[in-house]
């Protein structure tokens, strides 16, 4: 008898403590549901800026001056579109033709290697001209390699908000007017601007003087590198 109600008192406090855990988790979801539900709530949608910089469709309210305040969001990606040194002369237009630094949390995709540049100020001339992802044709854009399409939706996933940046904003407003034109949410996507008119305090330099001589340490970028000799022509 003792034995029996041994075990009847141990079945209830597993039962118990179940029941426990199992409200503690439910709870713990529910905490996260309302969080990421918080988060989605307090970004503005996209709304370009006047002027010229409206024109390169960057954002009025999350740019260079306002994104340190959205870092480190679960339910966004970050993308800095340059490459680590581009064949276009923006030291003519006051910028940096090699990538001299980035905001912490970005991950530089280059944008010369995701379709073909076009419309860059006569000043800096040509950008790269070699392989991309895609082709772009009178507004169409037409995938190269059979491969074009799926490394497109990983780098730049669609249930994600997108913060896009580039050297002045030209490269991110390009950008954004191709996954529009492919089919992603325009409300989920934000031109932040540019890198080089950013003074907030998660930047990462890369460039730096050593010996009197100018030394970039790309090794600290979180770069993504578009191999085309694996992939497969279409």
């Amino acid at each position: 008898m003792r034995r029996l109600t041994k075990w009847i008192v141990l079945l209830i406090l597993v039962l118990g403590i179940g029941g426990i855990v199992a409200c503690g988790v439910s709870g713990a979801i529910r905490d996260q549901e309302l969080r990421e539900s918080k988060v989605l709530a307090d970004l503005p949608l996209p709304e370009v800026s006047g002027g010229l910089r409206g024109e390169m469709g960057i954002d009025k309210n999350i740019n260079e001056s306002t994104i340190d305040r959205y870092l480190g969001r679960g339910d966004a990606v970050y993308r800095d579109m340059r490459m680590l040194v581009d064949e276009a002369d923006y030291e003519n237009i006051g910028g940096d033709s090699y990538l001299s630094g980035f905001v912490e949390g970005f991950e530089v995709v280059p944008y010369p290697l995701i379709v073909n540049v076009s419309g860059l100020p006569e000043a800096v001339g040509e950008s790269y001209a070699g392989s991309t992802l895609f082709t772009e044709e009178n507004g169409e854009y037409l995938a190269n390699y059979k491969e074009s399409m799926a490394i497109l939706e990983y780098l730049f996933p669609k249930d994600k908000v997108i913060f896009l940046m580039c050297g002045g904003g030209g490269y991110a407003g390009m950008m954004k007017n191709m996954l529009v034109a492919l089919g992603w949410d325009a409300d989920k996507i934000y031109n932040v601007g540019g890198y080089w008119y950013y003074d907030g305090e998660n930047n990462v330099a890369v460039k730096r003087e050593e010996d009197g001589e100018v030394v970039y340490d790309f090794w600290k970028v979180p770069y993504h590198e578009i191999n085309f000799e694996y992939l497969h022509e279409k």
